[in-house]
């Protein structure tokens, strides 16, 4: 390398004692990772991690070195070092593995018995997907209609006013009113089934490191109801990933990926909520997002069409389970 190099011009690492001009030492004496490095408007710029170039394609706000696996991601203020990067290594290598995982999957079922064999695959393909994980505290408040109280007070009611029937039944020498005219006039009484004696109120809360998908044209990616096992999460290293297997960069910053988590961690309560109470009257939910982390996951996308529709499978790579299928498309 010339004398005046400051990086390496096959790799971009850069030469020993240099220090990137745009990077400040913070309180702590490391380099400030949330320094912006260029403008929003810049199309090139240099790695914060080695020095080599990077040239984001149109559209792209994250962003990965091919090199030193430094990610920068597009914000308001511009092009920023991502200050933590993780990945999931990748297991299941073999792609009759992934077959058999998935042939497993759809087959569960009397209804769903040799989907797999009757479907043709379209495509099967493993990349590095990024994902937000966005750390959350969630808090509801809700109210519901309790079912069980409501019944138990018409029933009682009921008897009562049976009773009372009966009598009038038979001063009055007719149909009388019996039980049934009881519950009627119990009901009418009691409220109906949305007395306000039923309504009752609760409060829900729990703390999330929710995926937020970091790729808008690629929704059957996005977990619904799967947790990545973020135990077993590295740092992030190209010289551990295969080079057949592709990294792919996200067009979605970390500012859009809070919103986005705020929206599905709303959902997610909501599912916890209805899981105990099926009839809701009414529910809020605040979600407060803290710094998420970029992390890259293995990921098998399969294709496969059954009686002329599409459907996908998603397997996570590393762990080897179903993230999610879109089978509902079947139906349709």
């Amino acid at each position: 390398m010339p004398d005046d190099a400051e990086f390496c011009s096959k790799c971009g690492a850069p030469v020993p004692g240099y220090q990137a001009k745009n990077s400040v030492p913070n309180s702590n004496g490391n380099q400030n990772q949330e320094t912006v490095i260029a403008s929003s408007g810049v199309t090139e710029l240099k790695c914060p991690g080695c020095g080599a170039p990077i040239k984001p394609v149109a559209g792209e706000s994250v962003v990965t070195c091919e090199y030193c696996g430094t990610s920068v991601s597009l914000g308001n203020q511009g092009w920023k070092n991502v200050s933590k990067h993780t990945m999931l290594v990748l297991k299941v290598l073999d792609t009759e593995a992934v077959r058999a995982i998935i042939r497993k999957d759809l087959d569960k079922g009397l209804m769903n018995r040799h989907l797999f064999e009757e479907s043709k695959e379209e495509s099967l393909t493993i990349s590095y997907v990024p994902y937000w994980i966005v750390p959350a505290g969630a808090n509801s408040s809700y109210k519901y209609l309790d079912i069980a109280a409501e019944v138990g007070t018409m029933a009682m009611d009921a008897a009562v006013m049976g009773v009372a029937g009966d009598a009038m039944g038979g001063r009055n020498g007719g149909m009388g009113g019996g039980m049934f005219e009881g519950m009627m006039i119990g009901g009418m009484m009691g409220g109906g089934m949305n007395g306000n004696n039923a309504v009752r109120g609760g409060t829900y809360s729990h703390n999330y490191e929710y995926p937020v998908l970091g790729i808008k044209d690629k929704p059957h990616l996005q977990p619904e109801q799967y947790a990545f096992k973020l135990d077993q999460r590295v740092p992030f290293d190209p010289s551990k990933i295969t080079k057949s297997v592709k990294v792919l960069n996200g067009d979605i910053d970390e500012d859009t990926s809070k919103q986005l988590a705020k929206s599905l961690i709303g959902q997610a309560q909501q599912r916890a909520i209805q899981a105990q109470h099926h009839h809701l009257e009414g529910l809020q939910t605040v979600v407060e997002p803290g710094t998420p982390e970029l992390l890259h996951v293995p990921v098998w996308q399969a294709k496969y069409s059954h009686k002329k529709k599409e459907y996908w499978v998603v397997v996570d790579g590393s762990d080897g389970a179903v993230m999610r299928t879109d089978m509902d498309k079947l139906k349709e």
